[in-house]
């Protein structure tokens, strides 16, 4: 891992000015910064001794885990040696928000085929903290969290709670996460385990799919699993839809697949959670039908736009037919067995 200067980095930064922040989490703030002649990302805790326990857990899971193009990568750290409580941490910069920004402040909703990639992308995310070695669960899952890059990939951050395990089986550890993700099955025995994540990940399922907030004291219920699992037990499913775009008829399928995998995830029965493996290849599935529509739509336009190119080319040569019949009859003179320049043409566009 790279060590930066301390104070090359506080100086890009303006020396920690306001207008060089662009985030600001429970544990920290974070920094846009040039390093090197590119745009980076710097983590500065907030003075508190858990909130620098956090950046060092941190650097210790993300460190320990290969490079994932759906997970933030760490580029390196920073040191004060005057002070050795000031650190950093240098992260690539995500210049395009978090997916709760998207869903919550951005005045154009985004597309049903966006939001399904997203789920994907963050998918594919947690399936390679669960399934690597070692094994992470995330404990904070949610759509502060999800940060897009300059290509509006999803990419999981903030691994500040992030717990390393030697094997995925059950551990004790203290509650930590955000109210409304916090799995209650985690609350209730302490017990922490990848299905803790499951319980999170569904909530930004159900999230990106209705864009209502997860936590909302002006509607009844204010919580979104309580509202959405009772609709989804109803078979409801449009209701859940985000009303700014309404319910897409033509990804109908792919949306209740997900609907019905954000079901499984928030059930208070930690056995009926699905694995993020299972999850993973459900939902890849589940967009067959959403790629199977738009290859038909094409092939239909393409007939139509061909037949249409053929009549014309047909009645185009019919007329060009009579004009050089009626230049014949006026001693114009058509060498037989060539073609001529339009002949050539039609033929071509015909084709």
């Amino acid at each position: 891992m790279v060590n930066f200067d301390y104070d090359e980095l506080v100086n890009t930064t303006g020396r920690f000015s306001p207008t060089r922040m662009v985030g600001k989490g429970s544990h920290g703030m974070v920094y846009k910064a040039m390093l090197l002649n590119k745009t980076v990302a710097l983590k500065k805790p907030l003075q508190h001794r858990d909130n620098y326990s956090k950046l060092e857990n941190e650097i210790c899971v993300l460190s320990s885990l290969p490079e994932n193009r759906h997970v933030i990568s760490l580029l390196g750290t920073s040191q004060d040696h005057s002070n050795g409580n000031n650190k950093l941490i240098v992260m690539e910069f995500m210049p395009n928000g978090s997916l709760h920004d998207l869903l919550h402040v951005a005045t154009t909703p985004p597309s049903w085929p966006k939001r399904v990639e997203i789920a994907i992308q963050v998918a594919r995310a947690v399936q390679f903290l669960h399934e690597g070695k070692p094994t992470v669960i995330h404990r904070d899952i949610k759509s502060e969290n999800i940060l897009f890059d300059s290509d509006w990939n999803a990419k999981l951050a903030d691994f500040g709670l992030a717990v390393l395990f030697d094997s995925p089986s059950q551990v004790s550890q203290p509650a930590a996460g955000t109210i409304g993700y916090l799995d209650p099955c985690y609350i209730t025995p302490s017990k922490l385990s990848t299905k803790s994540d499951m319980f999170s990940f569904g909530v930004v399922l159900l999230e990106i799919i209705s864009c209502r907030k997860v936590i909302d004291v002006s509607k009844s219920p204010a919580s979104i699993v309580d509202w959405a699992v009772a609709l989804i037990e109803e078979e409801r499913i449009d209701e859940i839809c985000d009303a700014r775009i309404g319910f897409p008829v033509y990804m109908s399928s792919t949306i209740r697949h997900i609907l019905y995998v954000a079901a499984s995830c928030v059930s208070s029965n930690v056995e009926n959670r699905l694995t993020i493996g299972e999850i993973v290849r459900e939902m890849e599935n589940s967009v067959i039908e959403r790629v199977r529509l738009p290859i038909w739509i094409n092939m239909l336009r393409n007939l139509v736009l061909m037949r249409r190119k053929k009549k014309l080319a047909k009645k185009w040569q019919q007329e060009k037919c009579a004009t050089v019949l009626e230049q014949s009859d006026d001693g114009v003179h058509v060498p037989s067995g060539k073609l001529l320049l339009w002949q050539v043409l039609a033929d071509a566009e015909m084709e």
